[in-house]
């Protein structure tokens, strides 16, 4: 398995990088690096984990991130997709954080970008309204070159810090403690629970994965995850049952048991702890959109 830390993907003689990812799946690594990320899925969906956060992504999503906060986008359709396929397309870009000078960033005129600097640190997806726009935006800025890309960039984390049309991802308690062996043993936690949720998981079972006694993974995984197991599991489930809900026109029972609850009752008070609505709400709210 490849470094779960990346090195800088811009080059020395660049101020930041723009790259169109045409693929059959996202990198599924649990990963972070010292760059800012700019990130719009073109096609594709799964299941993406950011710090703490963990939600279905699908085709549209802009998501931004600030340096060194742990994620990944897991697509669907990894197992099944062979290399020559094309399920996952994308625009990232990378610029580091002297992108723009501290000295404007300090002034008047920098206040906004300092503060969309400041959220970028949890992770923030683009909303509403504000999608259409920064879409536009970020595909063309793949075909502006010299200083007309340096100020597409520009021109895009100025909308961003106009509006107010973001939500927040990682929790504003979440810090990153990972180390380079810990985001290799997170993978494989992460990536044995997205192949085997539908059924039984015991924590000795995961424990067992990556040689801690249970006693130890638990306290491990809460440390790293910022929640319990348990927890992290019911999130993946009910992510599942989301999709479940509204791409597959499943009920409520079909989703609950398809999606490794045993019991409707606890399917029913997780998904609405998690969605705050209950599912009939849920596919409501989202069929109409």
């Amino acid at each position: 398995m490849k470094s779960a830390l990346q090195k800088s993907p811009i080059p020395i003689a660049h101020s930041f990088v723009v790259q169109e990812l045409k693929q059959p799946f996202f990198d599924p690594n649990w990963h972070f690096h010292p760059e800012y990320q700019l990130f719009m899925v073109l096609k594709g969906k799964g299941t993406r984990f950011i710090g703490d956060h963990v939600k279905p992504f699908k085709e549209g999503d802009i998501t931004f991130l600030g340096p060194n906060l742990p994620h990944l986008w897991r697509s669907d359709l990894e197992k099944n997709t062979s290399k020559k396929d094309t399920e996952a397309e994308g625009i990232v870009v990378y610029f580091h954080e002297n992108f723009i000078s501290d000295s404007l960033l300090n002034k008047e005129e920098g206040i906004k970008i300092r503060q969309l600097f400041k959220k970028s640190l949890r992770g923030f997806d683009v909303t509403n309204n504000s999608i259409n726009t920064i879409a536009q935006m970020i595909l063309q800025l793949p075909f502006l070159e010299g200083f007309d890309a340096v100020l597409g960039l520009l021109h895009i984390l100025n909308n961003l810090s106009q509006t107010h049309n973001i939500k927040l991802l990682a929790s504003s308690g979440y810090t990153n403690t990972l180390r380079e062996g810990d985001t290799l043993r997170m993978n494989r936690v992460y990536a044995h629970v997205m192949k085997n949720f539908y059924r039984k998981l015991t924590i000795l079972e995961l424990a067992s994965l990556i040689n801690m006694t249970p006693t130890s993974f638990s306290r491990y995984f809460k440390t790293h995850a910022n929640k319990t197991f348990s927890e992290f599991v019911s999130e993946i489930r009910i992510g599942h049952a989301c999709k479940l809900l509204l791409d597959q026109k499943k009920n409520a029972s079909q989703a609950c048991y398809e999606s490794g609850f045993r019991t409707l009752s606890n399917f029913n008070r997780q998904f609405k702890t998690i969605t705050k609505r209950t599912p009939l709400e849920y596919k409501k709210r989202y069929n109409n959109k």
